[in-house]
């Protein structure tokens, strides 16, 4: 299991600006991101020869090589697994450069605007969603919070969970993202303004629901014998995996309803890694709901399938807590950049360059995915 432990290091980093809407195209904000990304590797884009771009985003490898010039691609890939693609895209750039196809691949993700479109229209574009047409979809379960909130309330029938603990993962990000410049949502939120907030998909209100934003971000992944004389310190990738969910795809079909992929992954990874939950020094977890991540951390093994709504309490999940989770605000408050500002901001974190939100001695960090149907991924690195 320790194949593919610290042979890989994620060498650059790159964002655009967020914002609700863009007159910009998806490919244009992909590429600022991916350039700022290269150039904070200290490479130039001719030095990439891999790229992994988003599955959803209807970008290819030959979009690299018309707008960078690229001569010496030799790998690209796509992995289709919704808001887990990012971080299943570091599992496959770090089996590239491990093997030796490539030095350095680039991961990109991009999200144009939203106006005049509907999240139901681009969820019908997603091939996982023709496994649920038979179930969910004639009964008017179209979008994501509706899909979630089946499981959200299984899991507040069989364990008490409130919807006070979702609140709780709300306010934090919210916290958090008023140390963050780059966060759209910077205002501050109480429990009042949280209960107060008009009912999306019952249990979830407005404040359990990620944002819509335009944007884009990327990192490069450079195989570890590439990065002693790049830019910044490089930050490892140690443990990586993927997991999916049990069988059927329709999620109201499963016996548990409260059980997703990442229960699969994250003992994978965590074994790979060699490290012990009680190691890890920051969380950047997947928050498309606020209920999603109650029940990564229990499916990842921080607390027992039933207690995540108790463990998010009395500021364990926030800056200076036993867990900092999303320290940069998240899906829910910084920007919904389907996970790639996660890679972004734990990277950000484990290089000590976390600004007013930085945790203090961060030497080991994880990251993880979320896809449509319950996919998951996970990603554990260290400085």
């Amino acid at each position: 299991m320790s194949t593919l432990r610290d042979k890989s290091a994620v060498s650059g980093i790159g964002e655009t600006e967020f914002s609700r809407e863009s007159e910009r195209s998806q490919l244009a904000l992909t590429l600022e991101a991916s350039l700022n990304a290269i150039l904070d590797a200290g490479l130039d884009p001719k030095d990439i020869d891999g790229v992994i771009p988003y599955a959803a985003g209807g970008i290819v490898a030959e979009d690299f090589i018309t707008n960078f010039g690229l001569k010496n691609l030799r790998y690209s890939a796509q992995t289709p697994m919704g808001g887990a693609s990012p971080v299943a895209a570091l599992q496959s750039a770090a089996m590239a450069v491990a093997t030796g196809i490539c030095n350095h691949v680039l991961v990109a993700l991009g999200r144009g605007s939203i106006s005049g479109g509907r999240i139901t229209d681009r969820l019908a574009q997603m091939p996982q969603m023709r496994l649920v047409s038979e179930f969910e979809m004639p009964l008017g379960t179209n979008a994501p919070a509706q899909f979630y909130a089946h499981m959200a309330r299984r899991h507040m029938e069989l364990y008490g969970t409130t919807t006070r603990q979702f609140a709780e993962v709300a306010m934090t990000c919210r916290r958090h993202a008023q140390m963050n410049e780059r966060a759209m949502m910077r205002k501050p939120m109480s429990l009042a303004d949280y209960e107060n907030s008009r009912l999306i998909s019952e249990p979830f209100r407005l404040f359990d629901c990620s944002l819509e934003s335009a944007g884009a971000a990327a990192v490069v992944v450079s195989s570890a014998d590439r990065v002693g004389d790049l830019r910044h310190r490089p930050v490892y990738i140690s443990g990586v995996a993927e997991g999916h969910p049990d069988s059927p795809s329709a999620i109201t079909q499963r016996p548990d309803l409260t059980r997703i992929g990442i229960a699969r992954a994250a003992p994978v990874a965590f074994e790979m890694a060699g490290v012990t939950h009680s190691d890890i020094d920051v969380a950047e977890i997947y928050d498309c709901f606020t209920y999603i991540v109650i029940c990564q951390l229990e499916d990842m093994g921080f607390c027992a399938k039933g207690e995540g709504g108790a463990f998010v309490e009395d500021g364990r999940i926030a800056l200076g807590g036993a867990l900092p989770v999303n320290t940069h605000g998240g899906l829910l408050s910084e920007a919904h950049i389907a996970g790639m500002n996660h890679i972004v901001e734990l990277v950000r974190q484990l290089r000590g360059d976390g600004g007013a939100a930085q945790v203090e001695d961060a030497e080991v960090g994880l990251v993880t995915g979320f896809g449509d149907l319950g996919d998951g991924s996970i990603a554990i690195m260290r400085r």
